[in-house]
């Protein structure tokens, strides 16, 4: 049989997925999984595919049916199992063959196996895709990190299998070792956010409107004809609409509100906090997976507090709410991508701003039709937040004060809303002169004799308090 081109190990959703849209653009591809079912499984839904998938019962058959230099595609779990494929692996491939692995890998992660890799000697490249099972099968986006030779020798094959955006592939080098997974997960830490700002929205619509999951998918189609258009919301008046098999309910209706993660969420805050750049939506959004989790917690919570019906007093419209959407969107992505700078001066990659955006406009979760003005004004003013850049200032003079309308009665109705809560408080501090971190650092210099600096004068000082006790008299000597 004649040699494949690319190898897949790892058959779940997403590698199966992945290896029909790698056969389905033309090249040939050797495929393994550790459990031989999901081999056959694959198979029989490649139908005409199948001739050009060579299904191996070992990885050692794998390695052995591809082209040299091979390229071999790991799309195992995150964690242990990648190294201890990599070890596997690494015994039987020659020094010039190359493990890309493209699963949902922690960017630390990727850091210390590129290293180990160029220290061996070996291609590495740790790549992030992104739209779920359907763009891994019809054109995911692709973001690759690693050395730029490493990307360019497989790139012809990432460019034909990615989503496209006018004749352009959604699919580009971030830049070296883990930058490419870096940038998966501020994707994703975008979409938890993103995510969470839709369902508060709804859930306004729901409880404080009283609106049906029928009225509330109009409004969803509707706000998908503007500004809002996007894939998320898209599907969220798809989901509104839909009704239940077994019991003819709006299925929304009959979903437990408990929502699972798989982290990379959670690894966006956490780099964040490192990195010391703010994502406050982020990170709401993330504590709300949380808080929805604690599902005992809340119903004890609600029997003892006894919270009203949550009915809106102040007729919000749903005008209102679009553009607190709008507004929360574009403050969501400002605190993605001024992490996305942080990150790219602190870890040496030179992070392709505009083409982060480009990407993303195609085949991935986020996609959104603000993305192509995003690519435009980080293209025109580099460095700056996206909330600054001139042509989303005017969208949020025109929408902010929906956004605060709808955050502040939601909740006087006890509503909640962390994640349109953190926009607004976010906007407001970035769009303030003098805060009160002037008490913070008095504080922090009376107990702690940190220093402080004074607005009419350099250096390092210290406050009128030192040379006193902790009560404020002045110290025995």
């Amino acid at each position: 049989m004649p040699e494949s081109e690319i190898g897949v190990v790892g058959l779940g959703t997403m590698g199966a997925m992945l290896t029909l849209n790698i056969a389905d653009n033309g090249f040939r591809v050797s495929a393994y999984n550790r459990t031989h079912a999901r081999i056959t499984e694959l198979m029989d839904a490649a139908g005409e595919l199948a001739r050009r998938i060579a299904p191996c019962k070992s990885v050692e058959a794998l390695v052995q049916s591809l082209k040299r230099p091979r390229n071999v595609i790991l799309m195992v779990p995150a964690g242990n199992v990648v190294d201890a494929q990599i070890d596997a692996l690494q015994h039987l491939l020659d020094d010039d063959d190359m493990i890309i692995d493209m699963g949902n890998a922690n960017f630390h992660d990727t850091r210390r196996r590129a290293q180990a890799a160029h220290e061996g000697g070996r291609p590495y490249l740790g790549v992030g895709i992104s739209g779920g099972a359907e763009g891994a099968r019809f054109g995911p986006s692709i973001m690759g990190g690693g050395p730029r030779n490493c990307w360019d020798r497989v790139a012809h094959i990432l460019d034909a299998i990615a989503a496209s955006h006018e004749g352009r592939p959604c699919a580009e080098w971030m830049g070296e070792d883990g930058a490419g997974h870096f940038v998966k997960t501020v994707h994703n830490g975008i979409e938890y956010a993103d995510m969470q700002l839709i369902a508060e929205a709804y859930g306004v619509m729901r409880d404080g409107i009283c609106m049906s999951a029928a009225d509330c998918a109009e409004v969803f189609a509707s706000w998908n004809e503007g500004i809002l258009k996007s894939y998320l919301v898209e599907i969220s008046g798809k989901v509104a609409a839909a009704r239940d098999d077994s019991t003819g309910e709006p299925a929304l209706d009959v979903i437990l509100d408990r929502a699972g993660q798989k982290g990379t969420g959670r690894w966006t805050v956490i780099e964040s906090q490192m990195l010391g750049a703010p994502v406050p939506v982020i990170e709401a959004a993330v504590g709300a997976r949380n808080m929805s989790a604690m599902r005992d917690l809340r119903l004890l919570g609600a029997s003892l507090y006894q919270p009203s019906a949550g009915r809106l007093d102040d007729g919000l419209a749903i005008q209102d709410l679009e553009q607190a959407l709008i507004a929360g969107k574009i403050l969501c992505y400002a605190q993605g991508f001024d992490l996305l700078y942080k990150a790219s001066t602190e870890f040496g990659w030179s992070l392709p701003m505009p083409g982060i955006a480009e990407i993303w406009r195609e085949g991935c979760i986020i996609r959104s039709a603000m993305l192509n003005d995003m690519a435009a004004a980080l293209r025109e003013s580099p460095g700056t937040n996206l909330a600054l850049a001139d042509h989303f200032r005017a969208l949020m003079d025109k929408n902010i004060e929906g956004l605060r309308k709808t955050a502040l009665a939601a909740q006087a109705a006890r509503l909640p809303v962390p994640a349109l809560a953190a926009a607004l408080a976010y906007f407001d501090t970035l769009t303030c002169a003098r805060t009160t971190a002037n008490m913070l650092q008095a504080q922090r210099d009376y107990f702690g004799a940190h220093g402080f600096e004074r607005i009419d004068a350099e250096g390092e000082h210290h406050g009128p308090w030192h040379g006193h006790d902790l009560d404020g008299k002045p110290a025995k000597t």
